[in-house]
């Protein structure tokens, strides 16, 4: 009997550590998860707001466009 509580004993201890383990690979796998998003939210963003930039000097350094003229309708007259 005393060999069945000190392996028992030490089972528990044994899953004990594998699961502190288990915890600390789960949360280091998802703090590189979460900086890796955030890397890449960062660079998106960067290349959204440049394109955007770029758009908008764009549109400031383009030509104006003419005028369009409206075209005039001949209504047939009654007579």
């Amino acid at each position: 009997m005393a060999d069945d509580a000190a392996t028992t004993a030490a089972n528990k201890q044994f899953r004990k550590q594998r699961q502190a383990e288990d915890g600390k690979r789960a949360m280091m796998d998802y703090e590189s998860t979460a900086n890796a998003n955030r890397a890449k939210t960062a660079r998106l963003r960067a290349l959204r707001l440049a394109r955007d930039a770029a758009e908008a000097e764009a549109a400031a350094n383009a030509p104006p466009e003419p005028a369009k003229k409206k075209k005039v309708s001949k209504k047939k007259a009654d007579v």
